[in-house]
């Protein structure tokens, strides 16, 4: 791709003032204003409220008025949007009006928000985008539940793998040529991305380039889902957005949501066969994974639809089944068969008390029986204790005779690799496949390998499908029936995008923000620490008490690596020489503090201000445990005991550095530990003190998906994952437009990595774009392309230069999407 400089953006750079003239030419080529940048995305914000305000009376089988929104046809047809006028269409004067005979929604429905309303209007003047085969209208296409079994057509030529074969005849019978191969290199690019989220290095890109090795690309295939760590990294995004699981976010402050983060991770690492992943997660052996079927407990006053028995129906059913139970959680749905009573016998499994059914939100006399969707394959028994009810779902479930199950998953693995489900969207499991056999065919495999998804992915990617050019689309072609015609393009993830510029730069975190085994060895280690306190009560910490307490250290050399893990019970602030390093607001969750950098050869003062939060005396107790390695090969370990000093003169404010402490300091008081203190505490702290090891911390850089969300990271798509989330946003928007070019924490790590590429190539400019262009689009500069990248860094590159040539390199859609 040549990069297109012939751009008149005088007129829109007062925006973009921070940007040096060179970086502002090159994001003007790439991200030059548009209606598409404009328009919102039509599943996840348009039908929402579609759904909830509109389709009532004009969904289905409901024309009120003669009014269908059934399809983007119907709407254009009604009259009621003008789309060479949009802002004057008659649907935005229906719902903004204030008269009664004329307002949408009616009066005697709630009306639509003013966030609502603008979402409407937005999509309206964008041009009524439409997803092709969505619908409100009721299928009469009801999907099987047990597998189909497949007979494969013949193969056409050589092509003998068995989703060519299906594919081929597919094809041929709609007389649609059969996509072209792709190069090695762009195979290398998209095989890479899509199985482990990482782009090759310039080593490996030379390596397979070179190979004459027939084989090269299944090999390449198989070491890319052999890296245990790479592949635990990479899918681990795809799974919290599928299981709602995140870092930080809504519920975690109140302790009313919990992770199952480590459980996860080690699930994917060791490669845990997803039918019993699945069971993990519904009947929960251990807390690890109970934290799925939990939901969020949200605070203060909550719908009917965000109880936590609600949530794990809709849950369960979105996650695992293809199945949207939110309409059904309010009402009978009007866009499939499933009823009030199927969502709310699905919530009673889980619930442990009576529940009573509310339609809209008032209650309705009726209560729920704890029941499965499908009981053609058995039946949950309602009189069981909650246990064996969620252990009989579990079962049920992932029946090997449930296709649906094994269908829905291997629906989003095909969307992951191919840009576009075989069933879409990929929550509307009842809608009708556009290529049956392929659908079941994969299931039927997947059972088949014992649910094995590192060999759904190699049998996915083998194929000649996957390694064939990617089908070029116009917007029309989205909006109309899908025709498969070869993969779509994808665009890299947020996760996907930050992984590889911080790959370039090597800016990448020190540390996740999780606990989680990546490397660390912990057999070698031991819990030594005790749980500490100030003075007591009667031998009780008081409620509401603060102390300050201390450890002095005499280090005989550097610190090079290593650090501590803290626990308390309520919460605490960790200051290093008189600088905060820590703080932490949840005993169970551990806080991991990197110490090398903070410590220094000679004395170091540790003091953490420890609060117990409780308002009557209760247990209360801080516990640290910590491992050192040492410049001359030695290793330094201390741990929370009683050669610890406390002091209850807490200074009144406890910022970012700690302030001068008055009064007499005496040794800390040893306290008895809780039983779940301790479980707490024999579960982590030695895993979390291994992964801070050298050995740890020099192993695979720390990855996007292992971190908590920021605020680039949701502008590029990332969500805050309160609501499952299946399939990201596509399309770019102007917010994510604008923090690409003005980030700060990104032109840090731009600034940083233009510095380690001067070294590299001993500041040659030639030598910098050629770097470049192998390291982020894998392929060689055109001389069109050099030569017009080292005019912008000119002769003598220095930092800035190479920052804005960095930068322009990674705005590029080249760089963006996976072809």
């Amino acid at each position: 791709m040549v990069i297109n400089l012939q751009l008149n953006i005088k007129k829109h750079s007062a925006a973009f003032t921070i940007l040096t003239p060179a970086c502002a030419l090159f994001f003007f080529a790439v991200f030059g204003p548009s209606n598409e940048a404009q328009a919102e995305d039509f599943v996840h914000e348009v039908v929402p409220v579609l759904k909830r305000n509109c389709a009532h009376c004009h969904g289905g089988n409901m024309e009120e008025g003669g009014f269908s929104l059934n399809t983007r046809e119907a709407i254009v047809d009604s009259g009621l949007v003008d789309l060479d006028a949009p802002e004057d269409s008659y649907l935005l004067e229906l719902i903004t009006s204030d008269d009664p005979d004329l307002q949408m929604p009616p009066p005697d429905r709630p009306r639509m928000s003013a966030k609502e309303i603008q979402v409407l209007r937005r999509w309206v003047e964008g041009g009524l985008k439409w997803e092709g085969d969505f619908t409100f209208a009721i299928q009469a296409y009801e999907p099987p539940l047990r597998p189909r079994q497949v007979e494969l057509p013949a193969a056409i030529g050589d092509r003998q793998h068995p989703v060519d074969r299906l594919l081929d005849d597919y094809l041929a019978e709609r007389q649609i040529p059969t996509p072209q191969a792709i190069d090695d290199e762009t195979f290398l690019r998209r095989v890479s991305l899509d199985l482990s989220g990482m782009l090759p290095s310039e080593e490996q890109r030379d390596a397979f380039l070179s190979s004459r090795n027939s084989n090269k690309r299944t090999e390449l295939i198989d070491s890319l889902l052999d890296d245990e760590i790479s592949y635990a990294d990479h899918w681990m995004s795809f799974f919290n957005d599928l299981l709602r699981n995140d870092y930080s976010g809504t519920g975690f402050i109140t302790g009313g949501r919990k992770q199952i983060s480590l459980w996860l991770y080690e699930s994917l690492r060791s490669n845990k066969p997803f039918d019993v992943m699945v069971r993990e997660l519904v009947a929960p052996p251990t807390k690890e994974s109970q934290g799925f079927i939990d939901g969020i407990k949200w605070r203060g006053e909550v719908s009917a639809g965000q109880s936590l028995p609600i949530q794990f129906s809709q849950s369960i059913s979105q996650s695992f089944l293809g199945i949207n139970m939110k309409c059904a959680s309010c009402h009978d749905s009007f866009v499939d068969r499933w009823k009030l009573s199927d969502a709310y016998g699905l919530a009673a499994i889980y619930s442990d008390s009576e529940l009573e059914l509310h339609r809209c939100d008032k209650p309705i006399g009726e209560f729920a029986k704890a029941a499965w969707l499908f009981p053609e394959l058995g039946q949950v028994d309602p009189e069981a204790p909650r246990s064996e009810r969620l252990q009989q779902l579990a079962e049920l479930l992932t029946h090997r005779e449930n296709g649906r199950f094994a269908r829905t998953i291997v629906n989003r693995i095909w969307y992951q690799l191919m840009g576009r489900g075989i069933v879409h969207p990929l929550d509307a499991m009842q809608s009708e496949p556009w290529n049956e056999d392929l659908l079941d065919f994969l299931a039927n495999e997947l059972v088949r390998k014992n649910y094995d998804l590192k060999e759904m992915l190699r049998l996915i990617a083998t194929s000649a499908a996957y390694q064939s050019e990617s089908e070029v689309t116009s917007e029309d072609a989205v909006n109309k029936d899908y025709v498969y015609r070869g993969p779509r393009t994808k665009r890299m993830t947020a996760e996907q995008f930050l992984d590889n510029v911080w790959k370039l730069t090597d800016s990448a975190p020190k540390e996740p923000d999780f606990l989680v085994r990546r490397g660390g060895d912990e057999t070698a280690l031991e819990l030594t620490g005790q749980w500490i306190w100030g003075p007591l009560e009667d031998g009780i910490v008081p409620g509401q008490q603060s102390v300050l307490l201390r450890k002095t250290l005499q280090l005989p050399a550097s610190v090079t690596a290593g650090g501590a893990v803290v626990y308390c019970d309520n919460t605490f602030q960790m200051y290093v020489n008189g600088k905060r390093v820590s703080r932490g607001d949840d005993w169970t969750e551990p806080q991991a503090v990197l110490l090398d950098s903070v410590l220094k050869e000679g004395e170091n003062v540790i003091v953490i201000h420890a609060t117990n939060e409780g308002k009557s005396a209760n247990p209360a107790g801080l516990f640290l445990q910590a491992r050192l390695e040492l410049s001359d090969g030695s290793t330094h370990n201390f741990q929370s005991d009683q050669t610890w000093d406390f002091n209850p003169n807490v200074p009144t404010q406890m910022g970012e550095t700690l302030g001068s402490i008055r009064g007499r300091w005496q040794a800390a008081t040893v306290v008895a530990p809780l039983k779940s203190w301790m479980r707490v505490v024999n579960e982590t702290c030695l895993i979390a003190l291994a992964e801070m090891s050298s050995d740890a911390q020099n192993g695979p850089m720390v990855r996007a998906s292992l971190v908590k969300n920021t605020a680039l990271m949701k502008s590029l798509g990332r969500p805050m994952r309160e609501q499952i989330v299946s399939m990201r946003p596509d399309r770019i928007a102007t917010l994510e437009a604008i923090d690409l070019a003005n980030e700060p924490t990104l032109a840090k790590a731009l600034s940083e990595g233009a510095e380690t590429l001067l070294e590299k190539c001993n500041g040659n400019p030639e030598q910098i774009v050629q770097s470049l262009f192998r390291a982020t689009l894998c392929r060689e500069p055109s001389k069109k392309e050099s030569m017009l990248l080292t005019s912008v860094i000119g002769d003598q590159p220095d930092r800035t230069s190479v920052q804005d040539a960095m930068w322009a390199i990674c705005m590029l859609p080249e760089f963006f999407i996976i072809r």
